[in-house]
């Protein structure tokens, strides 16, 4: 297998070559790693299952060792596709506080963050092209 990212890559059963697509991808396409499923309230209200996540949203943790929890997203690593958040935190040995990252696939949105005009017209315009497909099926 060629060291380069290929775009044209279609899958593998093998893990170690799944690893490698999402270790090589480019951040264009690491960005869609960072998608992270709707709450039911906010799947109803924007017909939309998942949304990339963005600095500011309000999330819960559904797996691990802080299940249950939610805060604010503090800050996103496209490079290691990896999430922070305000009040999830690990204590080092010597007593300092260490923000803990967290894959996107164990978080769920609870609360967007619509300040950003564009993400906002995006959000409301696919989930009524949705409706509106529905409609015409009926």
């Amino acid at each position: 297998m060629k060291k380069e990212f290929s775009k044209a890559w279609a899958s593998s059963k093998k893990p170690n070559k799944q690893r490698k697509f999402r270790f090589n991808a480019p951040l264009h396409i690491k960005q869609k790693f960072v998608h992270v499923h709707l709450s039911k309230e906010l799947r109803k209200k924007y017909g939309k299952r998942n949304v990339g996540l963005k600095k500011g949203d309000r999330v819960s943790v559904s797996r691990g060792q802080f299940k249950k929890k939610s805060g604010k997203v503090e800050r996103i690593d496209l490079k290691k596709s990896a999430v922070y958040i305000t009040g999830i935190e690990l204590i080092k040995k010597d007593g300092s506080k260490v923000l803990l990252h967290l894959e996107p696939s164990n978080l769920m949105i609870t609360e967007l963050n619509l300040e950003d005009k564009k993400r906002s017209k995006l959000i409301e315009s696919k989930g009524k092209k949705e409706d509106k497909k529905e409609a015409k099926k009926k």
